[in-house]
């Protein structure tokens, strides 16, 4: 069995990617965070807004919401993959060691 195909290498290449995504939803949620703030007045207080600026607010506030479950079933699936990782390390480690 090469490298490339050994299940652990598999396990790694899901994780590192299901990482990316969470880092790339992060990144936009900060992105957006300084967009709010730099529409925020000097004593904090959110700017009048006209009925079109509150949809947005409220699509953004659903949008933000949805993104937040993806994260968690992100993160969920991520600690399934450590789970499997260390299976799969513990098996490695346990085979060499009975050779």
């Amino acid at each position: 069995m090469s490298d490339s195909a050994r299940p652990e290498w598999e396990a790694l290449d899901q994780l590192e990617a299901v990482l990316k995504k969470v880092s790339e939803e992060l990144a936009s949620w900060r992105r957006r965070a300084l967009k709010a703030e730099a529409n925020r007045g000097l004593n904090g207080e959110e700017s009048t807004a006209d009925e079109e600026t509150l949809d947005r607010i409220a699509d953004l506030e659903s949008e933000n919401g949805d993104l937040r479950g993806r994260v968690k079933t992100a993160r969920e699936k991520s600690n399934v993959l450590v789970s499997r990782l260390r299976f799969l390390e513990e098996q490695v480690a346990e085979s060499e060691s009975n050779e």
